[in-house]
Parts: structure tokens; C-alpha cells; sequence
């Protein structure tokens, strides 16, 4: 099945390591979540009954998307289901890269509330902030579809289904992103990138990836 050509699609270039070997810069702290600049036509949140800060402001772009048919690493899932894109990175760029996805489907005019963001090992900072103020609260937001949400992958059960889902496999239990993926990708009505070990990832979700 051909990839959607209005998906954006993520040179391979663009998530190698961010490590600090020979030649690469040191990774970039990951922002505390804040209020989007003033200049983004993306909603922030707000919260009940007072203004919340939104999501953290995502970094520029790193890599150039290409079109799928210049991309050659992706495949289109073979049976009915979702379009698989598996992005790789190593586990301690494995949510950078799934930012940055989520950054080129935004771009390319993908609405924020198609979006759900799963993470395997240590949560997006949007998800500890906004659980800081309640379980209850945090959940209404998804329910409230306005935005992209972000979620530990441990509580996929409990994710609505989206047009497209964004993984990012940044640690974690082996059993836990094991069980995770396949659900996750349930929860994809259209597309499912998956950022991580290309290894890891196919041998979680199968051959057709």
C-alpha cells in the first residue's frame, strides 16, 4: 500500500545518534513545558479555570523531509491496518526524533488533535506537568481531542484511537514496549511512526514493517 503523500516523512539523516562523539554536539536539554510562542499557530491548553502552559516549544528542525518515493526505508504496512513508518534513533534520541516528527505533521497540515504521542520509558515533559494537576484533568484533555496529546505507552488501554500515532521507544521495559506497539498501533486509524531501534521495533511488530 503506497504511503499518504500528505505524511511527512523523516530522512534517516536527521536521527542518528545524538550522543557526544567525535563531531556531534551534546543533546539539548528538553525544555520544561511553557506557553507556545505568541508567532505558533498551534493551541496551547488551557486549563480549568486558569490559564496552564502548553506543550514545550519543539526545537527547529534538524533534517529535511523527503517525499516517500524518495525515501526508500519506509514500507506500507502489507495487511489492512495503518501505514508503518519506522524512524530509527537510539534510545537517547528516540523522543527528540518523535518531536520532530510531530513537528513535521503539524507542519505539513496534519490538526494538532490527530495526534497521540506514546512514550516506553521516561514520560514526555508535558505528561508529568500536566499530571501534576490531576489524573482527571490530564485524561479530559484527551477526551477534549484539541490538541496533540502526549502518554506514557503503559496506559495505551486507556488511549483513544487517532488518525496517527507517534512512538517514541526511549527506554523502558522489553515486555512493556513489546506489549505496547502492537496496541499502539490499534490506536492508529492511519499512520503509525514508531521512533527507535529499526531492530527492536520490527521484531515487536513483525517482518511487514
Amino acid at each position: 500500500m503506497p504511503l499518504f503523500p500528505e505524511e511527512p516523512q523523516i530522512h534517516e539523516s536527521a536521527q542518528g545518534p545524538r550522543g557526544t562523539a567525535a563531531g556531534h554536539p551534546a543533546p539539548t536539554p528538553r525544555p520544561v513545558p511553557g506557553p507556545r510562542s505568541a508567532a505558533s499557530p498551534r493551541p496551547g491548553r488551557p486549563g480549568p479555570g486558569s490559564a496552564r502552559p502548553g506543550p514545550p516549544t519543539p526545537r527547529p528542525h534538524t533534517g529535511a523531509a523527503q517525499s516517500p518515493s524518495t525515501r526508500p526505508e519506509n514500507r506500507s504496512e502489507q495487511r489492512s491496518g495503518p501505514q508503518i513508518q519506522v524512524i530509527p534513533a537510539p534510545v537517547d534520541g528516540a523522543l527528540d526524533a518523535a518531536e520532530e516528527a510531530v513537528d513535521l505533521l503539524l507542519d505539513s497540515g496534519r490538526a494538532p488533535g490527530d495526534v497521540l504521542v506514546l512514550t516506553t520509558g521516561e514520560q514526555h515533559p508535558w505528561t508529568a506537568h500536566e499530571l501534576s494537576f490531576g489524573e482527571t484533568a490530564y485524561w479530559a484533555q484527551q477526551d477534549a481531542g484539541d490538541d496533540v496529546f502526549f502518554a506514557d505507552a503503559g496506559a495505551v488501554e486507556r488511549a483513544v484511537a487517532r488518525p496517527v500515532v507517534v512512538v517514541a521507544v526511549n527506554g523502558g521495559a522489553e515486555e512493556a514496549a513489546a506489549k505496547a506497539l502492537p496496541l499502539a498501533m490499534g490506536r492508529a486509524t492511519a499512520l503509525l511512526i514508531v521512533c527507535g531501534d529499526p531492530q527492536r521495533i520490527n521484531a515487536v511488530l513483525g517482518a511487514g514493517v
